[in-house]
């Protein structure tokens, strides 16, 4: 935990002392303290786009970079391709994921640090003269707003932890933790009073905190305090504000071109309220050249190392890259690395003939060999459909492990995008004799994402509906995903945890921390046991919640902070 004691330093003019004073008395205008530097609308602005800041940086990679990715896999969605064999990291998940191990302390202290500069805020926005009333309800509500997200994340992964709601003068050594249900009670009362204070999202500006993203995270929170009819009301409030709506039919940049609705979600610039889409319920925001934006490393981690998939050509029998000059193409995807790598249970198990999720707009399932010469046999033949995948030996496990897997679109932008997406340097002069222009290496894209949208919603409240054991009801909600999808409807009696957990698979792959909603459910060893090849091999019951740091345990000299059950500090 963020035990210090956390200053905003914003530049502020110079106060002269008054004359009434001794020339000798001290007054230390250098020094710069919320009572002092948090004081009008546009300080606070500064200090409420912190915690936004803070937010972005988490979903947008811009924390070290295996802590962001253990939000993903070492799940039922994704391993990491790239320390498949030897396992290592959470792959190899027993010997890992230990109270000393650097994923569970980053994310702890992210979320820690956005709760701080919260209670900043809702200590100081209460005491200021200078603020209008509509100016304090605002940044007071988007204050409590993210510090009940945090706590929620936080309780999610590790179960109770230290409840801090006080603006700190001094480091605290004495944190004892609080129950999970004492923590979820806080994120209650946190966005009851949120909600009262902040305005619709059709009234607040893109990307700004409102009372329909309040809602729908309370949705969860009630889900988690057993609270299913409360859960089903607040998700109601969300479905059936007019202003929001599931998007049903082409929309946005791209709408006359090859695609579908599913992939218009996607499209750069299409995910913003003022562009028409209202699924969206707060969209973190990022755009190319703006300093305070971050680029998204999402893409580069998910999508396959495509440029190493070779075949043995036919004619020379030597091995040769299957991409025309060994580079990725804007009309396949960015550029991939292999890091996370979904599991077969995503890519193979999960869907049913017509789902769009699942259509080549979205999933690129195979590639043209390009990369040989033209007078090859092999030229312009398919790289899985015709074979190839099939012959790759034993001995070359990364060109299925790593290499070559489907592609997931939804983190990459369209063929002519990429400029605005990552700079011009990313395209090359040269295009691929398929189709496509030929990318160079970017890591970073600054597209807009979801913190989460309206589909959501609708998963939450059949969550609800099925633990209050209304399975018509909660088919009725999975079906208004499933019906968008094209996908065949589902029914009462297949309504099960199982189900919802793969529908939100299907919706939602590569938007939810995966892990965070395992760990909710209490699901993380159960998913983990079933469908993941390596961290399911060695994962334990009592995984199902993450380590309290050891950091945070040993430093806590002051009172003692318990560990997780089955962990050893």
């Amino acid at each position: 935990m963020k035990k210090r004691f956390l200053l905003y330093i914003i530049g502020i003019g110079a106060v002269l002392s008054s004359c009434s004073k001794s020339f000798l008395d001290e007054d230390p205008l250098s020094i710069y303290t919320p009572d002092n530097s948090l004081q009008t609308s546009t300080q606070y602005q500064q200090a409420t786009n912190n915690l936004y800041n803070g937010v972005r940086n988490i979903f947008m990679g811009n924390i070290n970079l295996d802590t962001y990715f253990g939000l993903y896999y070492a799940t039922d969605f994704a391993y990491n391709a790239t320390d498949y064999d030897p396992a290592a990291k959470l792959n190899a998940y027993k010997a890992t994921m230990v109270p000393s191990y650097f994923i569970p302390q980053g994310i702890w202290t992210a979320y820690y640090k956005i709760i701080t500069n919260a209670n900043v805020i809702i200590a100081e926005a209460g005491k200021s003269k200078q603020l209008s009333d509509a100016d304090k309800n605002s940044f007071l509500g988007q204050a409590l707003f993210f510090r009940a997200y945090s706590y929620n994340i936080l309780a999610n992964l590790f179960g109770g932890v230290p409840i801090e709601l006080n603006e700190l003068s001094a480091p605290r050594y004495d944190y004892t933790r609080a129950s999970r249900d004492s923590v979820y009670l806080q994120c209650k009362k946190d966005l009851q009073q949120a909600i009262t204070l902040l305005s619709d999202i059709n009234q607040v500006p893109d990307g700004t905190v409102n009372k329909q993203i309040a809602k729908h995270v309370l949705t969860e929170v009630l889900i988690s305090l057993k609270d299913y009819d409360g859960a089903i009301q607040s998700a109601t409030d969300v479905i059936s504000f007019p202003g929001v709506s599931l998007m049903t039919g082409r929309f946005g940049r791209r709408a006359n071109l090859q695609g579908d609705v599913y992939r218009d979600l996607f499209e750069y610039n299409n995910q913003n309220y003022s562009t028409g889409n209202h699924e969206g319920l707060l969209v973190i925001q990022t755009t190319l050249n703006n300093s305070a934006s971050v680029g998204d490393q999402t893409a580069w981690a998910v999508v396959p190392s495509l440029t190493g998939v070779r075949i043995v050509e036919s004619v020379t029998k030597t091995k040769m890259s299957v991409l025309f000059n060994a580079k990725f193409v804007d009309s396949t995807s960015s550029n991939g690395i292999g890091w996370i790598r979904p599991t077969s249970h995503f890519f193979y198990e999960i869907w049913t003939p017509g789902d769009i999720r699942n259509s080549p707009n979205n999933i690129v399932r195979d590639i043209r060999i390009s990369g040989v010469p033209s007078t090859s046999p092999d030229y312009g033949k398919w790289y899985v459909k015709d074979g190839y995948k099939d012959k790759v030996q034993p001995a070359d496990y990364r060109d299925t492990i790593r290499n070559f897997y489907p592609v997931i679109r939804k983190t990459s932008p369209s063929a002519g995008d990429f400029v605005a997406v990552a700079g011009p340097s990313v395209l090359t002069n040269t295009t691929n004799p398929f189709g496509g222009i030929l990318l160079n290496g970017a890591s970073r894209l600054f597209m807009q994402k979801y913190m989460a949208r309206l589909a959501e919603t609708y998963l939450l409240r059949a969550e609800a509906y099925l633990k209050k054991g209304d399975n018509q009801k909660a088919a009725d909600d999975i079906n208004v995903i499933r019906n968008r999808a094209q996908a065949t409807p589902a029914t009462a009696a297949e309504m099960n945890i199982d189900y919802i957990l793969d529908e939100r698979l299907r919706e939602l792959y590569m938007e939810e921390f995966r892990a965070v909603t395992l760990t909710r459910m209490g699901l993380l060893y159960d998913r983990d046991k079933r469908y993941n090849p390596k961290s399911g091999l060695s994962i334990e019951t009592y995984h199902n919640l993450w380590p309290i740091p050891s950091t945070e345990i040993t430093q806590n000299t002051g009172a003692v902070l318990t560990q997780n059950t089955g962990y050893t500090n």
